[in-house]
């Protein structure tokens, strides 16, 4: 069996390199059912010194503070309750795979009501649920609040989020979710991002260090790998060889855009075909300089305001046709753009009048 060390020297990545940066298999894929889940709970914050809910303007609070008394032995049914030091919140956490009874976990906790702040408050024993309606956590303790609110009669200041805290290691798991990964026959990478290309590199990859016909790449997303003889039953000394194996992604050529920022991301794929690029804007400058006419002195006369207004046009008529040659590199690209002088929100509407005109070979993604 090729050693691990070995199969590193070799950088065999299942295809034709490129020189570019390869990446461990760890930081690739995923392992099918290998996940987190998602836990949600409804609770009570207590404490929060007059920043809590107006409970006749949040009445889920009010039956909410009303429930967990009368479990406590406490009658406030048909009573004025006129406290701001409870909060309404929802309480969300993430359940780690193969997390089991007793681990803490981070959550978090927002306010649902009218609450300013939830800082110094403290949260009330809360079950957390999956998407099953199982409780698999419960969240309890102090929460810790970066932002801050404070207030005068004539003056606010608020900073960051006041009213989203988190409680560090406040979830203690009380189920586990059973996944029994030593019995499987097969194991499924799923890739982070699917490529044909990168899957074949990966089965090509695990084959040259495990055995041919061990993985095989079934789609573009999904890289089936089965379980030799000799890793019956260790199925987790199989997967910790295989995530350290190195290969070098591919990727489709893409741009994608931010029109709100104006930030432009290109791959390294990007290639364009020769083709002319002029830009140029029609400017016009209105100004107004009004002249005050004084009268001579001891005269009857009035003083008048006169108008004055230039306008200057601009045509950017110096702008010249920049010419990208075909088969440039990024590089290339963005040097040609810049000599343009143009800008980010300009350099967008050019990228896509280049992809409209069939010289763009690379998809452009407007987020």
């Amino acid at each position: 069996m090729v050693s691990v060390k070995r199969a590193f020297q070799q950088n065999d990545d299942g295809g034709p390199s490129r020189g570019g940066v390869q990446s461990r298999i760890k930081d690739l894929t995923d392992i099918e059912g290998v996940r987190e889940n998602q836990l949600v709970g409804y609770g009570l914050v207590v404490g929060l010194n007059g920043a809590g809910d107006t409970l006749n303007a949040a009445p889920f609070t009010k039956q909410s503070l009303q429930s967990m008394l009368e479990r406590l032995g406490v009658n406030t049914r048909g009573q004025t309750l006129r406290t701001k030091n409870v909060a309404a919140v929802m309480v969300t956490a993430n359940l780690p795979p193969f997390g089991t009874q007793g681990t803490r976990i981070d959550v978090t906790v927002s306010s649902l009501g009218d609450a300013t702040s939830l800082q110094g408050g403290t949260l009330i024993v809360t079950p957390l649920m999956g998407a099953d309606g199982e409780v698999y956590a419960v969240a309890q303790g102090s929460v810790a609040v970066i932002g801050f609110n404070a207030e005068g009669e004539a003056a606010k200041v608020v900073r960051g989020v006041p009213t989203t805290g988190r409680i560090s290691n406040g979830g203690l798991i009380e189920r586990e979710i059973p996944f029994a990964l030593n019995n499987l026959t097969n194991v499924r990478l799923a890739l982070r991002n699917p490529d044909l290309t990168t899957g074949r590199r990966i089965a090509a990859a695990i084959n040259a260090f495990i055995g041919a016909g061990v993985a095989e790449p079934m789609d573009p997303s999904t890289v089936q790998v089965k379980v030799p003889n000799a890793y019956k039953g260790n199925i987790v000394q199989l997967l910790t060889e295989i995530e350290q194996l190195r290969v070098e992604p591919d990727q489709l050529a893409k741009i994608v855009i931010d029109e709100r920022s104006g930030i432009i991301v290109m791959g390294q794929d990007v290639r364009v075909s020769t083709v002319a690029v002029a830009q140029g804007n029609l400017t016009v400058t209105i100004t107004e300089s009004p002249v005050a006419s004084q009268p001579e002195p001891f005269s009857n006369g009035e003083t008048v305001v006169t108008p004055r207004t230039d306008i200057t046009v601009d045509t950017d008529k110096d702008r010249r046709l920049a010419v990208l040659k075909e088969g440039v590199n990024l590089r290339q690209l963005v040097d040609g753009l810049n000599a343009i002088g143009v800008g980010p929100r300009d350099l967008i509407a050019i990228l896509q009048a280049i992809k409209a005109a069939g010289a763009l070979q690379a998809e452009i993604e407007v987020m």
